[in-house]
């Protein structure tokens, strides 16, 4: 066992430089290598969480944004609606006016047909009685002038 610490001593005084050499390296490394790069990693971290947050905001302001226009597209489309409803309805009073008018118009005329028909009708009538008298009294007289026996009226003749 004697051998066996002697060895374990041998073996600790040989590997004593080496194990300085290496916590002198590990303490380069961490000064030189790993501090700088947790660093560079916890700057990258913030802005990448910084540009996270500045994406969230843009995308919380493109939605209200999008809302915001939205509702203008929904307010500007019921405002057109209603003028169309305006102009809709004075075109709907101008044609019933329209109608009405003309059917009045027409009322009219036809009342003045008939008045003019009615008007007319009682000339005609009149000058059928006073044409009906003529012929009577015409016929009258062709009878009166014939002659008796022959059937020719008298003012013909043989």
């Amino acid at each position: 066992m004697e051998t066996i610490l002697g060895q374990l001593k041998n073996l600790l005084i040989e590997a004593g430089p080496t194990v300085v050499l290496i916590y002198a390296f590990y303490l380069f490394l961490k000064f030189n290598l790993f501090r700088p790069l947790e660093k560079v990693l916890a700057e990258r971290e913030l802005r990448t969480e910084g540009a996270r947050k500045l994406a969230e905001q843009a995308k919380a302001e493109a939605k209200e944004k999008t809302q915001a226009y939205a509702d203008a597209l929904r307010r500007a489309r019921a405002a057109i609606y209603a003028e169309q409803e305006v102009g809709r309805r004075s075109v709907l009073r101008e044609r019933e006016s329209l109608i009405r008018e003309t059917r009045n118009r027409a009322t009219e005329e036809v009342r003045a047909a008939r008045e003019q028909i009615g008007i007319e009708m009682a000339q005609a009538r009149q000058e059928m009685e006073r044409e009906s008298v003529e012929l009577g009294v015409e016929l009258g007289r062709a009878m009166l002038q014939r002659r008796p026996g022959d059937g020719t009226p008298s003012g013909m003749g043989r």
